[in-house]
């Protein structure tokens, strides 16, 4: 499969700061923004604390760690993949590359037209800033999607962070763009079951988020 890319618009990169484990964005103005990742994790945070205490610090530490590096190599795996990059699983360990693989027919079918990814975006409407993984058309629709790993099914209600995380994408790219995505994409590969996909709308989840910052900002003052 050989992936179309589109001419992306054209945006500026932006610096990051790290404040008591937190990542902010520096916009061009001078800005500080935290990231769309740390806000949508204060939506969780309750859940995970009681988690760690569940489980004990150890081993919810481990869970943690090997859960990052792991998506980490298959969100490099699909990053590849979609750049065309001929050697993608060069490097990579077998079992992100089995990981990957279960994604891989969905990508080829319902993926295309490829405007961005890991590229930086902000919001002064939102004041938050990130790095989206990829944005292109699914099923010929122009979305927003993400790609995760997990190791059992996930209901939908469980990753309600993931969407408002997206949809909050989907307003940073048309801010800055004037380019509109009411489509989300949420793709999961999961340890020995077939993959789950979960295709929303943006305003199902927007104004969670926008609660959610709300609420960041009056905690933290950020």
């Amino acid at each position: 499969m050989i992936f179309t890319h589109v001419k992306p618009p054209e945006l500026q990169e932006l610096e990051t700061e790290t404040k008591d484990g937190k990542r902010f964005y520096v916009t061009p103005e001078g800005k500080k923004y935290p990231s769309v990742t740390t806000v949508s994790s204060f939506h969780s945070a309750k859940d995970i604390q009681r988690w760690r205490k569940r489980v004990g610090e150890e081993t919810a530490n481990k869970i943690s760690t090997q859960a990052a590096v792991r998506g980490t190599a298959v969100h490099k795996l699909c990053e590849d993949y979609i750049n065309n990059v001929e050697d993608y699983k060069e490097k990579h360990m077998p079992v992100n590359i089995q990981a990957f693989n279960s994604i891989k027919p969905l990508l080829d079918k319902h993926l295309n037209n490829i405007v961005m990814q890991e590229c930086p975006l902000y919001s002064d409407y939102l004041e938050v800033g990130g790095r989206v993984d990829c944005i292109a058309e699914w099923d010929g629709v122009l979305s927003v999607i993400d790609f995760k790993t997990s190791r059992k099914i996930k209901k939908k209600e469980w990753i309600k962070g993931y969407m408002m995380q997206e949809s909050a994408y989907c307003v940073m790219f048309e801010e800055r763009t004037k380019i509109p995505i009411r489509q989300i994409v949420t793709v999961i590969t999961v340890d020995n079951e077939e993959p789950q996909i979960f295709i929303e709308d943006r305003d199902n989840y927007i104004w969670d988020f926008i609660d959610v910052r709300k609420q960041f900002k009056s905690y933290y003052g950020s």
